[in-house]
């Protein structure tokens, strides 16, 4: 299977080609229309790019992390709905491809991921938790090699949508709250009832209402870590790094438009600088800034997986740190910065008929600092900092 593999140069040239054609063309109405990006999807399984993460013995690209943060900024650029499907899913594949590897069923499962190119979603949040991922209130209830599960989550990231979601749960009926198993539902193993709206500013093709999802399945569906550690070594970095490549997406096509604009006045008017020209090159500090923290990240991390210290860095308190520090550092620099290419642009970056109109980009990026709020965000690091010595 190995040399059926798509290369990876392949695969970015066919999502950059995509994004330009497919999801560009359709941006608007499915922003207008808070539906999913169908069209987007399925372009991204004709160039096999849902596989992307499935290591090359499976069949699929075995991507690093700093490939797919690729991926998912070059959609980003042209629809935040869209690369956020991406990235969810990848954060999905991610959890199934590190810590079920040696499971197989979970072996099996990734061939079928590259050859029927699946869609996961996700679903971590309930109602009563408040937000804390790492806590759950629904319980797996085992009977020989069955479960049942039923859970209400106040968010299901595409679920309507998706052909199997990831789900926590706790361990059993007596098990702890942080006590937590990840489990694979396929979409036929359950039944999905829409309990919220899914009206957002911004994001609004990743229809993520809130669900209630009753499912039953085999036991081997649950994977065989548990999602603490999942959690730790995967699911946080995945989706820190991937949202970050994804926000800098969005703020680089912002920055294209401003630039264009730019340009155009200097056209008008050769041999003279415009002055908005100023402000664009302090954009591009910032810019550079972003895209340097997300990459070094990326590239870090696939250094430690490669060397096999993952399990060891990434349960340290530096690394936590870090990972805070992004998702706040990008999560903030990306309105900001379609903020300031607005500002350049003016009255045509405010118009939604414009060829320059910043206002799908300007909300979606409003939703970064609300993925796992800041706020939480800063108060864990702040704990974190009381026990972390500087090196």
């Amino acid at each position: 299977m190995d040399t059926a593999a798509t290369p990876f140069p392949v695969m970015l040239d066919g999502v950059r080609q995509l994004a330009r054609e497919t999801a560009a063309t359709h941006a608007a109405d499915v922003d207008r229309e808070a539906r999913f990006p169908q069209e987007t999807v399925d372009a991204l399984r004709r160039v096999r790019a849902l596989s992307a993460p499935v290591p090359r013995q499976y069949g699929g690209a075995g991507c690093t992390m700093a490939e797919l943060t690729q991926l998912v900024s070059q959609l980003s650029q042209h629809c935040g709905a869209s690369a956020m499907v991406l990235a969810m899913h990848y954060i999905q594949v991610g959890c199934i491809t590190r810590h079920g590897k040696d499971d197989p069923y979970f072996q099996e499962v990734m061939r079928e991921l590259v050859e029927r190119q699946l869609l996961l979603g996700s679903m971590t949040s309930e109602v009563g938790t408040w937000g804390d991922t790492r806590s759950s209130i629904c319980a797996l209830k085992q009977a020989d090699e069955r479960f049942e599960l039923q859970k209400a989550a106040t968010t299901g990231s595409y679920c309507a949508q998706a052909d199997g979601i990831l789900v926590t749960t706790r361990r059993a009926d007596d098990a702890a709250a942080g006590d937590q198993l990840l489990v694979l539902v396929r979409r036929e193993d359950c039944t999905l009832t829409q309990m919220s709206t899914w009206d957002t500013l911004g994001m609004r093709g990743t229809c993520s209402p809130g669900f209630d999802l009753k499912a039953s399945a085999h036991v081997q569906q649950v994977l065989p870590e548990g999602y603490p550690a999942i959690s730790a070594l995967t699911m946080v970095p995945y989706s820190h790094i991937l949202w970050a490549s994804l926000w800098w997406g969005l703020a680089f096509g912002a920055y294209a438009q401003a630039a264009a604009y730019v340009r155009s006045l200097a056209r008008k008017s050769p041999g003279v600088v415009p002055p908005v020209a100023t402000d664009l090159a302090k954009l591009n500090v910032e810019l550079q800034t972003m895209r340097y923290h997300w990459q070094g990240l990326a590239q870090e991390f696939d250094a430690q997986v490669v060397a096999g210290t993952d399990s060891e860095a990434f349960t340290r308190v530096d690394w936590a740190l870090k990972m805070n520090n992004l998702k706040t550092a990008c999560s903030e620099a990306a309105p900001r910065i379609v903020q300031g290419a607005l500002q350049i642009v003016g009255i045509q970056g405010y118009k939604n008929d414009s060829a320059y109109s910043m206002g799908r980009a300007h909300r979606d990026a409003m939703s970064a600092s609300l993925m796992i709020s800041n706020g939480r965000i800063a108060a864990r690091s702040a704990s974190l900092l009381l026990v972390h010595k500087a090196d």
